[in-house]
């Protein structure tokens, strides 16, 4: 074993400095770039988006073709809402990105494949069993807001990408009926689910009818017109935001179920520009002064006013809730702010989104992945590639934004930089102990025999994860003994 020692060392050295290379130090240079773009903090399409899409094209066509094929939808618990609800939503959040980057000039012909799988996803059978289940077999035209909705959606920007003209009819039906049901409802919202009424998903899909418009040829200004009156006095909530959710079962008026919280004003807000600009700029206003907040530690949007609810909790809407942030809203702000021409925020929340997401080498975040659901393993990146791909809507303000390290964004970039240092520190040290000699002390050897096993498990794991590859490998280099002493 002697003879082999410093080899051995030198080879895991180098393999532990390559790993944490790739793991941490790259990653922490990626971040670093997306800080420096212009594009984070302008008008424009930033690098992160470019890529993200990019390696969202190589995944989601083989996904939702597995997806397809194992027919899982169809056995999917009804109330369990990532199963049911998120690979759609997967499917919608890509095709939606992918149109943007398309309006804006950018040659996607390398997503279609995954643009076809993403549309086969969305409107395959199995897919529409939840809701199936939820309405009867009426479901495309008996409320269920959210659900057509997010139909209307994902086929709009598949028309618009393909000009396939197969899904028009269907889409032109789904366009008319809802935008009917929505204008003769009493209150101007309907439910998503039994007994689930949520406005701000009502609030999209009148954006989405109207986005149909540009591929259908048809004309539903004068229905959005009068479609606001369901967000505004006396349907609104104390602040003047339209309401998260309502119950429309009493009679009369709706009861205030929830007021507005950030991840449904964030949501709303990335659509109302388009709709109604004067509401849009007065609702931003109410969520900058009443949900963003600035603590010592980070910067974002929380998700419910101050002193109302728990400022450490969880949602299944909101995602994590941490000294008051809200994940969700934080992250939907991103691209509410580029609609809204306030870069001012969307530089801070990008720049934190992207040093926090531990950018890979092939366009993914990792972070993002790790906390999807496995039903809908990319939706937290679908969703990162749509917000950053937003544009302002006509004729905002254009706020210009400046990049700002947050202790959140400093703690990530002490975690790449940081975590690289002590890997090349500890490889340095191995080296300079392996190059004394190996240690012949009976002690030494049985040192020597736990940095060979550390080293030989720290190899196997490297094949297998990266991240743990690189912990036991410098597990390894720590263990390196010291020759003996003459």
């Amino acid at each position: 074993m002697q003879r082999f020692f410093r080899p051995a060392v030198l080879f895991l050295a180098a393999v532990a400095v390559l790993g944490a290379g790739e793991a941490l130090l790259l990653p922490g240079l990626y971040a670093a770039r997306d800080f420096d773009d212009p594009a984070m903090a302008s008008p424009g399409i930033p690098a992160r988006a470019l890529e993200l899409h990019e390696s969202l094209s190589e995944r989601i066509e083989p996904w939702a073709r597995d997806r397809i094929a194992s027919g899982e939808a169809a056995w999917a618990p009804l109330h369990d809402v990532p199963t049911t609800e998120w690979p759609i939503f997967t499917s919608v959040f890509y095709l939606n990105a992918t149109q943007q980057l398309a309006d804006q000039g950018v040659d996607v012909g390398y997503a279609r494949a995954s643009v076809e799988a993403a549309r086969d996803l969305i409107m395959d059978p199995a897919h529409h069993t939840w809701v199936r289940t939820h309405w009867g077999d009426d479901y495309l035209h008996d409320e269920n807001v959210f659900f057509r909705s997010l139909l209307i959606s994902g086929l709009t920007s598949y028309v618009a990408l393909t000009h396939d003209q197969r899904d028009v009819p269907f889409l032109r039906d789904q366009v008319e009926t809802l935008a009917a049901d929505l204008d003769r409802s009493p209150h101007g919202v309907l439910q998503d689910y039994p007994g689930e009424t949520y406005p701000i998903d009502v609030l999209a899909s009148i954006a989405w009818i109207r986005r149909a418009d540009r591929v259908l040829g048809t004309d539903h200004s004068d229905f959005v017109r009068r479609a606001r009156r369901a967000f505004v006095a006396p349907y609104d909530d104390a602040l003047g935001l339209p309401r998260f959710r309502v119950d429309l079962r009493g009679a009369g008026m709706p009861t205030n179920v929830q007021p507005g919280r950030g991840i449904g004003t964030s949501w709303i807000l990335i659509f109302a520009p388009e709709l109604w600009p004067e509401d849009a700029e007065r609702w931003y206003g109410v969520h900058e002064d009443e949900f963003w907040q600035e603590q010592d530690w980070a910067t974002g949007f929380r998700e419910y006013t101050f002193g109302t609810q728990e400022e450490w909790t969880f949602d299944i809407d909101a995602g994590p809730v941490l000294d008051g942030f809200g994940t969700a809203a934080s992250a939907f702000g991103v691209g509410a702010a580029r609609a809204n021409g306030r870069f001012d925020h969307a530089a801070v929340l990008a720049g934190q989104m992207s040093a926090t997401a531990w950018p890979w080498h092939d366009g993914s975040l990792l972070l993002p992945q790790q906390f999807s659901h496995p039903c809908a393993p990319m939706l937290g990146e679908a969703a990162i590639a749509y917000f950053l791909t937003v544009p302002p809507a006509d004729h905002v303000a254009i706020v210009q934004g400046e990049p700002q390290l947050t202790a959140l964004a400093l703690f990530a970039f002490a975690v790449y930089f940081g975590g690289f240092f002590v890997v090349l520190l500890l490889a340095w040290r191995a080296v300079r102990r392996a190059r004394a000699g190996a240690p012949g002390a009976p002690a030494g050897r049985i040192r020597l025999g736990a940095f060979a096993s550390t080293a030989a498990l720290a190899l196997l794991a490297s094949a297998l994860d990266p991240f743990a590859g690189v912990a036991l490998l410098s597990f390894a280099l720590l263990l390196t003994p010291r020759a003996a002493r003459a």
